[in-house]
C-alpha cells in the first residue's frame, strides 16, 4: 500500500486576500498564492487553503470548531501573539505528556486550534 499524504486543510473566509495577510502574520506562514477565490499558505509541514465565497465552497465562515490544528513551537508565546491580535485565545489546556493547546478566533469568526505538536 502506498502512503497517503494529506495535502491541505480548508477554512472558509470572507476575503481570501485579507485573510492570507492575517494568517501569515499570526502563524508566520508563507503565502503561496492569493486570489479573490482562495489563498494558499504553507508552513514547514503542510498547507492551509482559505476559501472565499466566490470559490463556491459550501461552508460559511464562523466555524464553531477547528477544521485543522496549527502546531507551534511555543504555545505560551503563540497565545500572547493571538491575544495581541484580538483573537480571543482560550487558556492553555491539555496534558504536557500528550498535547497542550488553546483555541482562538480568526477575523471571520472561525475557531482555530493551536497545539504544541
Amino acid at each position: 500500500m502506498t502512503s497517503t499524504a494529506i495535502t491541505t486543510a480548508f477554512i472558509p473566509v470572507r476575503d481570501p486576500l485579507d485573510s492570507a495577510r492575517w494568517y501569515a502574520d499570526a502563524f508566520g506562514l508563507d503565502v503561496v498564492e492569493a486570489t479573490e477565490f482562495s489563498s494558499v499558505l504553507a508552513g514547514s509541514a503542510g498547507q492551509v487553503t482559505l476559501m472565499g465565497p466566490v470559490s463556491g465552497i459550501q461552508a460559511e465562515p464562523g466555524l464553531p470548531w477547528a477544521t485543522c490544528s496549527f502546531g507551534v513551537g511555543d504555545v505560551a508565546s503563540a497565545r500572547e501573539r493571538f491575544a495581541e491580535l484580538g483573537a480571543a485565545p482560550s487558556e492553555v489546556m491539555g496534558d504536557p505528556a500528550r498535547v497542550v493547546f488553546f483555541t482562538a478566533t480568526d477575523p471571520d469568526g472561525n475557531t482555530l486550534l493551536v497545539t504544541d505538536r
